[in-house]
């Protein structure tokens, strides 16, 4: 999903405005659409090439994507970086510290599920580095 009017018309969802709110926790522009925050926060999270997020934990409640549209990729602390297509889900259990976004080459699109749990937090750690990035497919 090489062009962004490629990535809108592969998904149903409207991408949203620029993620000012969390853009010192991405390499590169993301955009976030609040779909809910009655009950479950659900958020459209899209991504533009090369764009990913810091390393973060969940504490207690998790965390689930639904992807949605172009290429991406998740990785968890330790292990081999997982690469994502449309339809894939990822469930992300509390405590594990790992990252998302998009591919070099792709725009990329999820749902990002918090799941609910007293106390819930979500720590923001270091940058995924260029080194580590640039060893993606």
């Amino acid at each position: 999903m090489n062009s962004l009017e490629e990535l809108k018309r592969a998904t149903v969802f409207p991408m949203g405005e620029e993620n000012r709110m969390f853009e010192k926790y991405f390499i590169g522009k993301s955009y976030l659409n609040m779909l809910t925050m009655e009950g479950i926060g659900i958020g459209n999270v899209t991504f533009e090439p090369v764009c990913r997020n810091n390393w973060h934990i969940h504490h207690k409640g998790g965390q689930v994507l639904l992807c949605t549209a172009g290429r991406g990729y998740y990785q968890e602390w330790g292990k081999e970086p997982q690469e994502l297509h449309p339809g894939d889900v990822v469930n992300i259990s509390p405590e594990v510290k790992h990252w998302h976004g998009a591919a070099p080459d792709s725009w990329f699109a999820h749902l990002a599920v918090e799941v609910p749990a007293e106390g819930a937090s979500n720590e923001w750690l270091e940058p995924v580095s260029e080194e580590e990035y640039g060893k993606l497919k």
